[in-house]
């Protein structure tokens, strides 16, 4: 099993950019899927984007698409979420989460193991 930690949250005006890593211990990291998803006050956690576990595909939430970008290094068992102009309705915390074998999915209940979450918020 594998798991994730999160790192990078913070602070940033509307338009700005943070860049969010996963180190992801314990586990054959190449064999997972890694996701990430997000969960704001009130509301469900939602998915935000994925990354096949052989890197082919990539998979974003239609709020997201143009603005964020996921990508993995596996020699460093950590995977990046790159977001540039952030919007306020982006404020939520950021969770990583791996999915063995995994297909992209963007229902949360296919995901295995989960980190913490980062806080990222985004002022107007």
């Amino acid at each position: 099993q594998v798991q994730p930690v999160e790192s990078g949250g913070g602070l940033v005006q509307a338009g700005g950019s943070l860049r969010l890593s996963c180190a992801a211990s314990g586990g054959s990291f190449s064999r997972y899927t890694m996701g990430w998803f997000r969960q704001a006050p009130g509301k469900e956690r939602e998915f935000v984007a994925g990354i096949h576990w052989a890197a082919k595909n990539t998979y974003y939430a239609d709020s997201v698409k143009g603005r964020f970008t996921i990508s993995r290094d596996n020699a460093l068992n950590t995977v990046y979420l790159q977001m540039n102009s952030l919007k306020p309705e982006d404020t939520a915390v950021y969770y990583c989460a791996a999915d063995l074998w995994g297909t992209g999915s963007s229902n949360p209940g296919e995901y295995d193991y989960w980190g913490q979450g980062t806080q990222v918020t985004v002022s107007s």
